[in-house]
C-alpha cells in the first residue's frame, strides 16, 4: 500500500489531523515530526507518477506553482531564514514535496548543511511529534498564510 495514498484517504474521510488545505494539484499537511519547526509536505493528488517529467506540461507547471505558494506560506508562517525543498520518492513512490523551514543553529552540533545531517533517529523520535495544541496552532498559522497567497 502507498503511504501517501493512505494519508490522502485519511484526508478525504476527515481523519488526518495533519491536514491543512486542499489545492488543485495536491494536499498540504504538517509533517508528523517537527524537529524543523514548520516541516510541511505537499502531496500530489494522483498516484502513479514518480517523476515530475511524467506529468503533462500544464499539470507539472500547476503542481510546481502550487508547491512554490505552499513554500512561501510555510516560510512566512514559521519565520524561516531559508527553505529547503526535497522531492525524493525512493521510500514512497508517489510525488510529494518535503518543505523544511530552516533557521540558524537548527542542526545544533552537526553544523551547517542539509537536514539529513541531523540523526534520523532523533529527527523522527516521538519527542518531535507536536501535541494536539501545537498541531492546531501550526495548522492555523499555515492556513492563514495559504489563504493570503
Amino acid at each position: 500500500m502507498c503511504l501517501i495514498c493512505d494519508r490522502i484517504r485519511r484526508i478525504q474521510n476527515g481523519t488526518n489531523p495533519y491536514f491543512v488545505k486542499e489545492l488543485d494539484t495536491g494536499y498540504v499537511v504538517i509533517g508528523d515530526h517537527q524537529h524543523f519547526y514548520g516541516y510541511t509536505l505537499f502531496l500530489y493528488k494522483r498516484h502513479g507518477c514518480t517523476e515530475l517529467f511524467h506529468l503533462e506540461k500544464a499539470e507539472r507547471a500547476a503542481f510546481l506553482e502550487e508547491m512554490t505558494l505552499v513554500a512561501e506560506a510555510v516560510s512566512k508562517a514559521f519565520r524561516a531564514e531559508k527553505m529547503n525543498y526535497e522531492l525524493l520518492g525512493m521510500g514512497d513512490a508517489h510525488l510529494h514535496w518535503h518543505l523544511f523551514p530552516r533557521v540558524k543553529g537548527d542542526l545544533g552540533k552537526y553544523g551547517k548543511g542539509p537536514v539529513w545531517l541531523y540523526p534520523m533517529e532523533r529527527m523522527y523520535s516521538d519527542e518531535t511529534r507536536p501535541t494536539e495544541a501545537e498541531l492546531a496552532e501550526m495548522r492555523r498559522k499555515l492556513l492563514t498564510e495559504l489563504n493570503r497567497a
